[in-house]
């Protein structure tokens, strides 16, 4: 008899076991790398013991095509920047609409929420909020370069050898910015869009002299920069922030042209199984004190009031030695990406690479 009810409260146990875990939820975040950092997942899942949270990391472009796979199955909440979801989501239908009542958007800054929501609405309905803004720009050591401060400047041969750049699409814009041509204004009309990438890969195929090389990663291209190998390079903001805490000499310039600014968004792929857990997740992330936590991990400002104030203080101090109040009023939003836009500018840059090695 006693081990009979032994048996049936095992038997118990383990029922109510399987249900608990039964029970729990998992919020599956496709996000950029350094866009969960582990502090902030631990304390979320204290918080809300029965979420589990699983990250993938991923980029812009890898984001697109593990959706359109999978027609916006597989994850629950994703953060692409906020030029890459109108085009997709009419291509691809790849994310479903946000509930605006679920998010707390009191606490964003209102011109990049509003701007965030003009960019991704889609008859009537939003498909994104925003979460994380940067620049990608410059930076120079400036005992090296003291007048360096524009995207030409790349190749002026004063700096022969001794700059880098990525290639990648950030680099064919700021090029076309600094030659005087307005390249979101050219989305428009694509056959001048392809005649300002032309004239923009003779430019970068010519600076070929100048580029000490081309870097493919942060940790590359910081190396360079803090070995004195180069005196300047193309660069996120986030990577000029962390040497800036090293080196004081190297610093983020804004290029006269005016920064590439984006915006990381939140966005619930159409196939999503768990809306309610990613809206936890996006409130949670925006609390003040989880702010500081995220920017130190990301680099990145918040997209909400005092955001700057938030950063942990030695990125606040790299940003405003980087940028003036005119700097900011400058920066270059990236544009909606029309449909054939990115393959024009992958064939560019395959072009530059075959004929500079890069």
């Amino acid at each position: 008899m006693t081990r009979n009810f032994k048996i049936t409260g095992l038997v118990a146990a383990m029922m109510l076991t399987t249900a608990s875990f039964a029970q729990a939820e998992t919020l599956r975040l496709l996000t950029w790398g350094s866009y969960a950092p582990e502090e902030l997942v631990q304390k979320f899942e204290a918080m809300y013991p029965d979420i589990n949270v699983e990250v993938t990391f991923s980029n812009n472009e890898e984001m697109i095509a593990k959706l359109r796979a999978t027609g916006g199955a597989g994850f629950d909440l994703a953060q692409p920047s906020h030029d890459r979801i109108h085009a997709a989501q009419l291509e691809y239908d790849i994310y479903k609409p946000m509930d605006l009542s679920m998010i707390d958007t009191s606490v964003m800054e209102s011109s990049h929420l509003e701007g965030v929501k003009a960019n991704t609405t889609i008859d009537g309905e939003v498909y994104a909020v925003p979460h994380q803004w940067g620049t990608s720009g410059l930076m120079a050591n400036k005992t090296m370069a003291p007048d360096f401060k524009g995207w030409g400047d790349l190749c002026d041969p004063q700096y022969a050898g001794k700059t880098s750049m990525r290639l990648k699409r950030t680099i064919l814009l700021g090029t076309a910015f600094s030659m005087g041509h307005d390249p979101f204004a050219a989305y428009a009309d694509l056959d001048e869009y392809q005649s300002i990438l032309d004239e923009v890969a003779e430019k970068l195929i010519a600076c070929k002299a100048n580029i000490k090389a081309y870097w493919k990663g942060g940790d590359d291209l910081s190396a360079m920069m803090l070995s004195g190998e180069i005196v300047a390079s193309e660069t996120w903001d986030s990577t000029a922030y962390k040497l800036y805490g090293q080196n004081k000499d190297i610093v983020f310039v804004p290029p006269e042209t005016g920064a590439l600014a984006w915006i990381d968004t939140f966005a619930l792929p159409r196939k999503g199984k768990a809306d309610d857990a990613a809206y936890k997740w996006i409130n949670f992330v925006l609390q003040p004190e989880n702010v500081t936590i995220m920017s130190g991990s990301t680099g990145a400002i918040a997209a909400v009031k005092g955001g700057l104030e938030l950063l942990p203080e030695d990125k606040r101090n790299a940003v405003t030695a980087a940028f003036t109040a005119e700097d900011i009023a400058n920066l270059k939003f990236f544009a909606n990406i029309p449909p054939g836009v990115e393959d024009m500018e992958g064939k560019t840059l395959e072009r530059i690479k075959a004929a500079t090695g890069g």
